[in-house]
């Protein structure tokens, strides 16, 4: 990413609907386990030593002149990668979840806007002599995909695979003009059928599952095993993804009646991002996002009935693809001038809840074994931030034998994400048994 790149009006987005108690960043706690004793300061010395090559952690959002609204990246000339990364010991024990807590209360705090926009937190004295490094990114930055691969720059490096051959085809013919009037109008009429369809889907009365305001978090840490998962969906097919979204339902419905609210009848809409980025280089920064709006049936009680009623509702997403539909607004927002998202971002962000009551997110990880110095990463659990007024945010990582959940909940909302947590556990046991 080169110093000067101007940000995308979508990451202008993501800037501006930051404050006190809505920050914009992504998260990641990522779990490890040494043979032996763990040298917090080699660590961290190391960390700051792949961080400072890494061209993204070394710049900070400034404002452009033209257009009016806009941001630039610009490299920040006091950059320390040491005054970005931390060492944390854990001194007590005695919680049930020593680590969650104290991501939580990390979790909380926003990013300096004035700064390069990440946080590093080693955090060591957990159970069994296992470590964890804590990872703040802005969304501004980059999007779930985007976030791997400058997390990727802190692990040790892979082994690159062997390059292919090259094909011998030259550079793609250029459009003529006809093309790219054809392309435009298309463009133009696939936002204008974005904006329809967001206006169709708007409903009232407000989320059942809103929040207020607050700058508290709770995050909650969940494994599942990725045999159980596929031996599900072996069962009753679809796809991974349908299995776990189902789970998910299952968790969700039950933390409602918890809560002492209705359930049954009722829906919680997901907003599911989707990645639009593509293989080139120059695809590598900034947002690539349209999404999908999913239907969880949370009303349903049987956990076969709502497998097949999210399997029914991401076909028909796929089927209509990702730049189609109101989950699509993402793509929309990239397409509008900066200055509106700088007039109107803290007001379409109050909106979310009219249009979906959660986001739920998939971080692309690769089943390679991933080391730090040499120590094998045992756990990935991504974060994605809470949207205005919404009480609970849902990230997935699949790396190796584990399905990885963050559930991060608005901390005024949820007194306790243990709930939530155990909902999901419960939920892929309810599955699993009639598979």
């Amino acid at each position: 990413m080169m110093a000067g790149r101007q940000l995308s009006a979508l990451d202008v987005a993501f800037l501006c609907l930051e404050s006190e108690t809505t920050p914009m960043h992504m998260g990641a706690v990522v779990t490890f386990r040494p043979h032996g004793q763990v040298h917090a300061r080699k660590l961290t010395a190391l960390l700051a030593e792949r961080a400072a090559r890494i061209p993204k952690l070394r710049q900070r959002p400034r404002t452009a002149l033209f257009p009016p609204g806009a941001a630039i990246w610009a490299e920040d000339p006091d950059f320390v990668a040491s005054e970005h990364i931390s060492h944390h010991h854990l001194s007590s024990l005695y919680e049930p979840d020593p680590l969650s807590a104290y991501a939580s209360r990390w979790m909380g705090r926003p990013l300096d806007t004035k700064k390069p926009l990440w946080d590093l937190r080693l955090v060591t004295g957990l159970p069994d002599g296992e470590f964890a490094l804590l990872l703040k990114l802005h969304h501004a930055l980059t999007d779930g995909a985007g976030a791997y691969a400058v997390a990727a720059g802190l692990l040790d490096e892979l082994p690159r695979p062997a390059r292919r051959a090259h094909s011998g085809a030259g550079p793609p013919a250029p459009r003529s003009p006809v093309d790219a009037v054809k392309e435009a109008l298309g463009s133009t009429l696939a936002q204008a059928g974005i904006a329809s369809s967001v206006v169709r889907a708007t409903r009232s009365p407000l989320s059942p599952v809103s929040a207020p305001p607050s700058t508290e978090r709770r995050l909650g840490l969940v494994r599942l095993d990725i045999g159980d998962i596929r031996r599900i969906r072996r069962s009753h097919g679809g796809t991974v993804n349908d299995v776990v979204l189902a789970v998910l339902a299952g968790a969700l419905r039950e933390w409602m009646i918890n809560r002492g609210q209705r359930a049954d009848d009722r829906a919680l809409r997901a907003l599911i991002p989707v990645s639009m980025r593509g293989r080139s280089a120059e695809q590598l920064g900034g947002n690539k996002l349209s999404g999908y709006l999913c239907d969880l049936p949370v009303g349903l009680d049987d956990p076969v009935a709502r497998l097949r009623a999210v399997q029914r509702e991401m076909s028909r997403n796929k089927a209509a693809g990702p730049a189609r539909g109101a989950g699509a607004f993402p793509l929309l927002a990239d397409r509008m001038p900066p200055m509106l998202h700088r007039l109107g971002s803290k007001a379409a962000g109050l909106a979310a809840p009219l249009l979906f009551d959660l986001v739920v997110t998939t971080v692309p990880v690769p089943p390679n074994r991933l080391t730090l110095d040499g120590t094998r990463l045992e756990g990935v659990y991504p974060f994605v931030p809470l949207a205005p007024r919404q009480a609970i945010g849902i990230a997935v990582a699949t790396y190796r034998d584990s399905v990885h959940i963050g559930l991060q909940a608005n901390g005024a909302a949820v007194s306790d994400v243990g709930s939530l947590r155990d909902g999901v556990l419960k939920s892929a046991a309810r599955l699993l048994d009639t598979a």
